[in-house]
C-alpha cells in the first residue's frame, strides 16, 4: 500500500493556537515583528526597518528584509512547521527569534485571510501568497518593487478593535521598543537607544537614576538597589531590581525577559533560583530557548546553567554589600532575611553574612549569631519560639544564655555554624538542665520542706509530674514547669495513643515501653514571696488546691498546651481556694 500523506485541517489548527497555544490573540503582531526581523538578519548587512501601517481597513507590515522566491513561498508558507530558521541537520539557527514555522500561522488570529508581497534580494519577480484560513492558499505574481516582504491583515469580524491604530502602537512598544532595527508606526519611531542598562550615562549616579525610573515605569516601585546581572553563557545581560517592602517567599517571582531584544513574555517565571524572589529582573538573552507559543522559557541544561549564574551574581552582590556598606546590608536583611536564610542553608558564604549580620532574639538581647558566641561560648538555643519565650528570662537570670532558633531555617543555621568554625558548641537546650543552675535549699530548709512536699507531690501525682522546691531568679516567678525532651516525646506518644485505633495504640505502646521515665517537674520557687507563704502552710492549710493552682498557672505561663485534666485541675484548684477563702477552717469551729 503506498504511504498517505497527511491532511491537515487548518481551521483546527487555528483553533488550537488561539486556545492552547498562545495565551492571547494580541501576540499575532509579536509573531509578525520575529518574522520581520528574522528576514532582515537573514539578510545581513546591518540596519533593517520594519514599518507598519494602520488604516483603511488593514494592517500592514513591511519589511527590508532577505524576502521569498516563488519556490520559497510553495515551500515555507504552505508547509505548516516547516521554517527556513533551521539548517541541514535540523538545528534551529540560533541568530533568528522564530524557529518553528508557525508564526506567520497567528495571523488567523484575528483575520480570515493572510496576504503575502515579497520580493528576494537574491533574484527574481515579486510574488503574492494569500492563504485562507479554511485551508486554502493561492500564489501569483505581485508588485514590489524592492527587496522585502509585506504581510497585510484585515481583521475579521470581533476582533477590529486588536488592529486599531491604538492598540497597534501599544503591543508594538510593548514587544518590540528594544530592537535593534528601525521600527516605525503610523510614522511615529518606536525603537529608541536599546535596553538602558547598556546605554550611556554621564556617570553612575545618572545610570542609577534611569534605572531607577526604568523600574518606576515597568514595575511601579522604586528599587532598594539595581543589580546588573550578566551570565556570558547564555548570551545575557540585564538587572534586577531588589523589591524595597517584603515579600513571602512563596509568591511566584516573574520577571521580563527578552530574547535578542523581542519581548519574550513580562512574566516569565522559573528564571532565578526559588530563594531569589526578592528581585524582580528585566534581561535580554541571546541564548536560551522559547518553547513554542514564546511566552516561556524552554527547560533544558543551559536554562539551568544561566539560573545558577543568576543566583551567584546575586550571592556576589550581597557578599560585596557585607563588605562595603553593612547598613544598606542590614536594612536589606530586614526586609528580606528569609531569602537570605534559605541561600545560607547550603552556601558558606552567606552563612558567614548570616552568622555575622543578621540579629536574632536572645536572652540577652537582639544580637548578631558571631556576637552572641562570643558572649556566651557555651551557649543554647531553643527548637521552637514558644520555648524560646518561656525559658528566656529564667535562663538569663542563671546567666544561661539562650537564642531564638524557633523561626524558619533558624535551627538549620544554627546546626550549619561548626561547618564555619568547628570550635562553635552552641547545642540545643533541654529545659530540664535548668534546674542544675538553680540554686538549692540548705539542709535545714529542705528538711522543714518534706512534709509540704509530700502533701504538694500526691496534689500532682495523677498529673504525671514532680514537685521541687529550688532557689531562682527571677524571684517574680512563683513556679516553673519543665519538661525534658524525652518527657515531651512520651507525652506526645500519650496523646498520639489516646487518638489512634487500637492497631496503632499497641504500636505506640511498644515504642512507648522503650523509652525512659523522666517526668516533667514542677519547680516552686523558694524566692518568690507568694510560694514561700505556701511551703509554710500547714496541715491545716489548702496546701493541695494551692500545689494545684501553682501548677495551672505555670502552665499557661509557659504556653504548654492544656490537656483536659490540666483544665480540671485548674479548676477545681481555683473552686477549692476560693471556698477555703470564704470558709477557713477557723470559721466553721
Amino acid at each position: 500500500m503506498a504511504d498517505q500523506a497527511f491532511q491537515v485541517d487548518l481551521r483546527g489548527v487555528v483553533d488550537l493556537l488561539s486556545r492552547h497555544l498562545y495565551a492571547s490573540p494580541r501576540v499575532y503582531l509579536r509573531e509578525l515583528l520575529q518574522n520581520a526581523v528574522d528576514a532582515i538578519t537573514a539578510r545581513g548587512g546591518g540596519g533593517g526597518r520594519v514599518v507598519i501601517e494602520t488604516g483603511g481597513g488593514a494592517l500592514r507590515v513591511h519589511d527590508d528584509g532577505v524576502g521569498l522566491t516563488a519556490d520559497e513561498v510553495h515551500t515555507l508558507l504552505a508547509t505548516i512547521g516547516r521554517s527556513s530558521k533551521r539548517d541541514e541537520l535540523g538545528f534551529a539557527r540560533h541568530d533568528f527569534l522564530g524557529q518553528f514555522g508557525i508564526g506567520l500561522l497567528s495571523g488567523f488570529l484575528v483575520a480570515d485571510e493572510i496576504e503575502v508581497v515579497s520580493r528576494s534580494a537574491r533574484g527574481g519577480d515579486a510574488v503574492r501568497w494569500t492563504g485562507r484560513s479554511e485551508g486554502g492558499y493561492r500564489v501569483e505574481p505581485g508588485e514590489r518593487d524592492e527587496p522585502g516582504t509585506t504581510v497585510t491583515l484585515r481583521p475579521r469580524p470581533g476582533s477590529a478593535e486588536l488592529l486599531s491604530a491604538p492598540v497597534v502602537a501599544e503591543l508594538a512598544r510593548t514587544y518590540g521598543s528594544l530592537l535593534p532595527i528601525e521600527l516605525v508606526v503610523d510614522g511615529v519611531a518606536v525603537t529608541g537607544d536599546g535596553p538602558p542598562w547598556r546605554a550611556s550615562y554621564p556617570g553612575p549616579a545618572a545610570r542609577r537614576r534611569a534605572l531607577e525610573r526604568y523600574c518606576e515605569e515597568l514595575y511601579g516601585f522604586t528599587p532598594f538597589d539595581v543589580v546588573d546581572l550578566e551570565v556570558a553563557e547564555a548570551g545575557l545581560s540585564g538587572v534586577a531590581f531588589v523589591l524595597p517592602e517584603p515579600v513571602s517567599p512563596t509568591a511566584r517571582a516573574a520577571h521580563r525577559v527578552y530574547l535578542k531584544r523581542m519581548l519574550l513574555a513580562e512574566s516569565v517565571q522559573g528564571l532565578l533560583p526559588e530563594w531569589a524572589f526578592f528581585v524582580r529582573c528585566v534581561v535580554d538573552a541571546g541564548e536560551l530557548r522559547p518553547t513554542a507559543s514564546r511566552e516561556a522559557l524552554f527547560e533544558d541544561e543551559l536554562l539551568e546553567s544561566a539560573r545558577e549564574g543568576l543566583g551567584e551574581v546575586l550571592r556576589q552582590w550581597l557578599v560585596r554589600l557585607a563588605e562595603t556598606d553593612p547598613p544598606k546590608l542590614r536594612a536589606f536583611l530586614r526586609l528580606h532575611q528569609l531569602g537570605v536564610k534559605a541561600m545560607a542553608l547550603h552556601d558558606d558564604a552567606m552563612l558567614r553574612i548570616v552568622d555575622r549580620w543578621m540579629e536574632y532574639e536572645t536572652s540577652a538581647g537582639p544580637m548578631t549569631l558571631h556576637e552572641f558566641r562570643r558572649r556566651h561560648p557555651d551557649g543554647r538555643f531553643t527548637g521552637s519560639v514558644e520555648e524560646f519565650r518561656r525559658l528566656s528570662a529564667v535562663a538569663g537570670a542563671q546567666g544561661v544564655g539562650l537564642v531564638n532558633g524557633g523561626y524558619v531555617h533558624d535551627t538549620e543555621i544554627i546546626e550549619r555554624l561548626p561547618d564555619l568554625d568547628p570550635d562553635v558548641r552552641l547545642t540545643r537546650l533541654d529545659a530540664a538542665e535548668l534546674t542544675t543552675t538553680f540554686g538549692v535549699l540548705d539542709p535545714a530548709a529542705e528538711l522543714a520542706l518534706r512534709p509540704f512536699l509530700a502533701t504538694a507531690q500526691r496534689a500532682v501525682e495523677r498529673l504525671g509530674c514532680e514537685v521541687v522546691v529550688r532557689d531562682f531568679d527571677p524571684a517574680s516567678l512563683p513556679a516553673l514547669y519543665l519538661t525534658s525532651r524525652d518527657a515531651q516525646f512520651r507525652e506526645e506518644l500519650s496523646r498520639a495513643r489516646e487518638e489512634a485505633g487500637e492497631l496503632w495504640a499497641d504500636v505506640l505502646g511498644a515504642v512507648g515501653a522503650t523509652t525512659g521515665v523522666e517526668r516533667p517537674q514542677l519547680v516552686l520557687n523558694y524566692r518568690n514571696p507568694l510560694t514561700r507563704r505556701v511551703t509554710a502552710l500547714g496541715a491545716d492549710g489548702p496546701v493541695e488546691p494551692a500545689v494545684q493552682a501553682l501548677y495551672g498557672q505555670a502552665l499557661l505561663l509557659g504556653h504548654h498546651p492544656l490537656r483536659p485534666a490540666d483544665t480540671a485541675v485548674l479548676n477545681r484548684s481555683f473552686i477549692g481556694l476560693l471556698e477555703w477563702a470564704v470558709h477557713p477552717p477557723e470559721a466553721g469551729q
